[in-house]
């Protein structure tokens, strides 16, 4: 078994509550952790006997461009597509959304989803 990173996929997302979010966007930070065995392309040199992260990029900004009220949906559809391509994989998606509109100064709020 082994672990793929892919971090800090740094998109512009129109997702939220308020009707700003959704003519604005805000700024988010998508990470994938992935655990699968890898011990085939250790040994082959070969992309199909691994999992590519371009694969898995594309397939987080193609989700992330679809405008959701609930980051929590958007990162349910990443984690769903990703396993869905990947069966035999273990994900761990966090999706990020940084200094959201609140009564307060936030930083970032974040929504981790694993299958």
């Amino acid at each position: 078994m082994g672990i793929i990173k892919v971090s800090g996929i740094r998109l512009h997302g129109y997702h939220g509550c308020l009707a700003e979010e959704a003519k604005i966007g805000g700024e988010y930070i998508v990470d994938v952790i992935i655990n699968a065995d890898f011990s085939a392309a250790e040994k082959s040199d070969r992309l199909d006997q691994t999992i590519d992260y371009c694969t898995v990029y594309t397939i987080v900004k193609e989700e992330m461009a679809i405008r959701s009220k609930l980051i929590e949906l958007v990162c349910r559809r990443i984690l769903d597509k990703l396993v869905s391509k990947f069966p035999k994989a273990h994900f761990e998606v966090s999706i990020t959304k940084l200094r959201p509109p609140m009564n307060g100064d936030v930083e970032s709020v974040a929504v981790i989803l694993e299958n």
